[in-house]
């Protein structure tokens, strides 16, 4: 329930201060910010790192490796 309430209030508080971020930006020097950038409980995706003989197995032979550890997230 408390982390609910948490995630709730964070969404409120970082869109909040994303429109403040945003009125006092210079769009030419800095690309527009999203509540997701200030609030802790958002997920970031992290490109996942692997070899281009996984590449391979995907795309010619058609195999699918089982994720890495710090993909699983």
């Amino acid at each position: 329930m408390l982390d609910g309430r948490q995630r709730h209030d964070w969404s409120i508080a970082s869109a909040v201060m994303a429109v403040i971020a945003n009125t006092h930006r210079d769009p030419k020097r800095t690309r527009p910010l999203k509540p997701s950038d200030f609030d802790p409980f958002a997920r970031r995706a992290r490109p996942v790192k692997v070899d281009v003989s996984v590449l391979k197995d995907v795309f010619i032979d058609g195999k699918f490796p089982p994720l890495p550890e710090e993909a699983r997230g």
